[in-house]
């Protein structure tokens, strides 16, 4: 018998060479698990060819190791057969772990197939040899190497299924596998070798025509180790572009939700916007349309937000904003949608048990808002005015039920506000007329449809004139002439009532400065001021650029601003006022004795005047509790130092006892009615010449 023997090195390379083509078979697998479409073929067809030819080459290196002292040869068809059946072998193993699952009836049938094709290749590599006589193979050894194919392929199936996905430290517990099935891959090779016997006397059939032994090692290991190298390196730039692909999607999906999100909340309080508002109530239809029941969508407007936003600036405004919301978020269920839809405006949609559910929930918000905020050390005071549309009922849209929602709040704010109102059909009409007359009132300063009216103040003790109250009025194009009731709400609540402010402060600067000009620079101009505008930071700037456009003295001036503005934050008046006062403008309380003052802060507010309100005046000859205010309220200003000037007056009885009382000026329709500045200097000239002629009799 012919005795074989090894080269150490070779034997080495054909184990370094097996534990290589184990790992790429590993990490191929992970590629073809996370491939989709074509691209799995693609990976399994690739994998094949590396990983047959990493297995042939360990086998076939192994056979390189081998000596006999004979001249050995290889038979060319029979090598490139072997070589064949180790990719088939290699791309079915694949295709297997490439499955979802792999139950163990499925992995006992892959190991047979496996394992036989690995022993076919060998045992055919073995037969490239055409040995004469014929290899004698040792049945124990043989069956021995069967078993170790059939189990390698069994643990190879196995743990490339497992560790097919990228989870943490795969690569090393990759390495580690691929040990394992490299050192069982070689086991079966050398068992097999050991099998076989070779008679005394044999000699290779392939050493006259076959591939050559010398060389032959370097060129099947550099071939090899490039095949696997390529794959290998081509699967892991993959695997990082993957995750890199990943990463990116990932940053898309993410950016996506932010959009989404962006798209559909509102940015300030993160509550729904307008367009998810309108989604969730076309939802809340169907469901009502499908299965029964109904809801209420809620219109709520604060009250009070603007002179908060005007006088402590927009970043307390939003805070407030942000509380309210959280404060009214907290209140409802998961079914219930809360909505903000632009500035100080919300809109909740609740679904209804009964409608007799929708009183005692309005109340309830209606309470929540007006329980006191603090932002930022401050106490501020909101309400609510809420506007309720029922489904079904009123509306056959989501269209249809906001605008009915917003018509009742706008007559919930008409009926005294802090408070809410069902929407009745009625309502329509009188929001879009509200609504029309926005619009013509946004156009009323562009086309110059405003003018001032004019209401003279008489001296109580000489009876002459000594200035007027500026009045506004608006020349509608369609209306007539409007009075400031009609308008002067829906301009506070738009914001137009600030330029409409400065506009009628200018234009009674201009006009008192005509009559200054014609010798009357005793008198003084009287200019009502708004909440908002007493508010506005640009109070002061825009008071003293009209006094110097118009070259204006300041004393000519009188600002009213009401009682209640002005205790409203009395803090907050007094420094206003106080640089008012030390441009030298004339400062009026107006409606004096309709608030609730405290003498502390009146004592220190740098007013010039008190105005008794027309409401006292009016019952002083039938009401003694009236006239008792009225003398009170002539004793403090007195008391003060304040000039008293009651209006309203309509009567000769009111006028002497007015007069006694002391009251410094009048007003009202019994001394002369609001009109034109040309009529009302006509009216003044007359009274003039009547006190004029009155003095000469006497």
């Amino acid at each position: 018998m012919l005795i074989g023997s090894y080269t150490p090195s070779l034997v080495l390379i054909s184990i370094f060479v097996a534990i290589l083509a184990s790992y790429t078979a590993l990490d191929l697998t992970g590629r073809i698990a996370t491939a989709v479409g074509r691209a799995v073929y693609v990976w399994i067809g690739g994998g094949a060819l590396a990983m047959g030819v990493g297995i042939w080459s360990m086998h076939f290196i192994g056979m390189l190791a081998f000596h006999l002292p004979i001249e050995l040869g290889y038979d060319i068809p029979i090598t490139l057969l072997s070589l064949l059946i180790a990719m088939l072998s290699s791309g079915f193993a694949l295709w297997l772990v490439s499955q979802p699952k792999l139950p163990v009836l499925q992995l006992v049938f892959g190991a047979l197939i496996m394992g036989a094709g690995i022993s076919a290749m060998h045992y055919c590599g073995m037969a490239a040899l055409r040995m004469q006589p014929a290899i004698e193979y040792d049945p124990i050894l043989l069956i021995c190497s069967l078993v170790i194919a059939v189990s390698a392929s069994a643990a190879a199936l196995l743990i490339a299924f497992r560790l097919r996905r990228q989870t943490p430290y795969v690569r090393l517990v990759r390495a580690g596998a691929a040990v394992i099935m490299g050192m069982a891959i070689v086991g079966m090779h050398y068992t097999g070798m050991a099998a076989a016997n070779f008679a005394d006397g044999s000699f290779c059939g392939a050493a006259g025509n076959g591939l050559k032994v010398d060389g032959l090692d370097k060129l099947v290991l550099v071939t090899s180790l490039a095949v696997l190298t390529i794959a290998l390196l081509t699967s892991i730039l993959d695997a990082r572009l993957e995750a890199r692909t990943a990463e990116l999607s990932n940053s898309l999906s993410v950016a996506n939700r932010e959009l989404t999100q962006l798209a559909l909340h509102d940015t300030l309080t993160s509550l729904p916007n307008r367009v998810l508002l309108a989604d969730r109530i076309e939802q809340a239809m169907r469901k009502v349309d499908q299965q029964g029941g109904c809801f209420a969508l809620l219109f709520m407007d604060l009250d009070g937000f603007k002179p908060v936003n005007d006088a402590f600036g927009h970043h307390m405004g939003d805070q407030l904003l942000r509380q309210v919301a959280v404060r009214l978020r907290e209140d409802l269920d998961s079914h219930s949608t809360l909505a903000r839809i632009g500035g100080d405006e919300f809109v909740l949609l609740v679904e209804l048990d009964s409608l007799d559910d929708a009183p005692p929930l309005a109340a309830r918000q209606v309470a929540l808002v007006a329980q006191p905020f603090t932002v930022a050390d401050h106490g501020l005071q909101v309400s609510a005015s809420i506007g309720i549309a029922l489904y079904p009922g009123n509306g056959q849209t989501q269209h249809e039920l906001l605008m009915n929602a917003d018509a009742a709040m706008y007559h919930a704010k008409g009926a005294g506000k802090n408070g809410y109102s069902f929407f009745d059909a009625s309502m329509n009409t009188n929001a879009r007329n509200q609504l029309q007359l926005l619009q013509d009132l946004r156009l009323a300063l562009k086309n110059n449809q405003f003018c001032l009216f004019y209401q003279p103040k008489f001296d109580a003790g000489t009876g002459l004139p000594i200035g007027a109250e500026a009045l506004l009025r608006w020349h509608h194009p369609e209306q007539g002439l409007l009075l400031p009731d009609k308008f002067i709400g829906l301009a506070e609540k738009t914001g137009l009532i600030i330029a409409i402010g400065d506009w009628v402060l200018n234009e009674a600067c201009r006009q008192m400065h005509l009559w200054y000009e014609q010798g009357y620079t005793h008198w003084r101009i009287a200019v009502n001021l708004s909440a908002l505008q007493f508010c506005h930071a640009g109070l002061v700037s825009s008071v003293a650029e009209a006094l110097e456009t118009h070259n204006l003295p300041a004393n000519s001036l009188t600002l009213e601003i009401t009682e209640t503005t002005a205790m409203s934050d009395a803090d907050a008046s007094m420094t206003v006022l106080q640089q008012l006062s030390e441009m030298g403008v004339d400062l009026s309380i107006d409606d004096f004795g309709t608030g609730y003052s405290s003498l502390m802060y009146l004592k220190r507010l740098p007013a010039n005047e008190l105005k008794i309100d027309r409401g006292f005046v009016r019952d002083l000859e039938h009401d003694s509790d009236d006239a008792a205010i009225v003398s009170a309220i002539v004793a403090l200003g007195q008391a003060l130092g304040l000039r008293i000037v009651a209006e309203g007056v309509e009567t000769n009885t009111q006028q002497n006892f007015l007069t006694k009382l002391g009251c410094n000026s009048l007003q009202g329709f019994l001394l002369g009615h609001p009109l034109p500045a040309e009529r009302f200097m006509a009216d003044i000239t007359a009274a003039e010449r009547q006190v004029g002629e009155e003095k000469s009799y006497s």
